[in-house]
C-alpha cells in the first residue's frame, strides 16, 4: 500500500490550502494509499543555520519538530506539498520547511526521498495563473535537486477567503483526479 503525506503550509486551518490537500488525499485514499496531514502551523520549525550537521551524520542541531517530519517523509511515497501564495512565493511556514529539506541532499539521506513523487497544490487570490510561477519553479527547482518526480500540479486561482475553494468544484475535483492517478488508479 502507497503512502501519501500532505503538507500544509498555511497557517490558516480548513482554508483553501488544506482544504485543497485534504482533497488530493482523499482521492489517494479511495486508490488505496493510506494518508496523513502535517499542518506546518502546528509545528515548530526552526530555520536551517547551514551547519550541515546532517551531512556528517550527526543529529540536526535545531532540535524541533522537523526532526519526527523527516521519518514521516522517509517512510511516505507520494508527499503532497500545500501552500498559497503569499508576496509571489510560499509561505514562511513552507519556505522554512522547504530549507530543511538540506537534510536529504546529503548521500546517506538521499535514498530516502530521491524518485519519490510530488504534487502541488497551490491557492491564490489573483486570477491569473503566472502570480504561481515562482513558487512552482522554487518546488520545480527543488524537487529536482532532490531527484523527485513531480506528479502534478494543481493551481487554485480566485480562492483567497476561508473556505472559497468549495465552490470551485473544478478544481477540487482536478486535484481528487491527481491524487487518486498518482496513487495508482486512473
Amino acid at each position: 500500500m502507497k503512502k501519501m503525506l500532505g503538507i500544509v503550509g498555511s497557517p490558516r486551518k480548513k482554508g483553501n490550502t488544506h482544504l485543497l490537500v485534504e482533497r488530493i488525499l482523499k482521492g489517494g485514499q479511495d486508490a488505496g494509499a493510506e494518508t496523513e496531514i502535517i499542518l506546518l502551523g502546528d509545528r515548530t520549525i526552526a530555520e536551517c543555520d547551514g551547519c550541515h550537521a546532517c551531512w556528517k551524520k550527526k543529529p540536526c542541531v535545531r532540535d524541533d519538530g522537523m526532526n519526527a517530519i523527516y521519518e514521516t517523509i522517509a517512510g511516505s511515497d507520494i508527499l503532497v506539498f500545500g501552500t498559497p501564495v503569499y508576496w509571489y512565493g510560499p509561505t514562511a511556514l513552507m519556505k522554512g520547511f522547504i530549507d530543511r529539506c538540506v537534510y536529504f541532499n546529503c548521500p546517506e539521506n538521499r535514498p530516502k526521498i530521491r524518485y519519490k513523487s510530488a504534487i502541488l497544490a497551490i491557492p491564490f487570490e489573483e486570477e491569473d495563473p503566472a502570480t504561481a510561477d515562482i513558487t512552482v519553479a522554487l518546488f520545480r527547482k527543488s524537487l529536482g535537486y532532490l531527484e523527485m518526480n513531480l506528479a502534478g500540479i494543481v493551481l487554485a486561482p480566485g480562492v483567497t477567503k476561508r473556505g472559497e475553494i468549495r465552490k470551485r468544484e473544478h478544481i477540487l475535483k482536478e486535484g481528487y483526479d491527481l491524487g487518486r492517478r498518482t496513487a495508482g488508479r486512473p
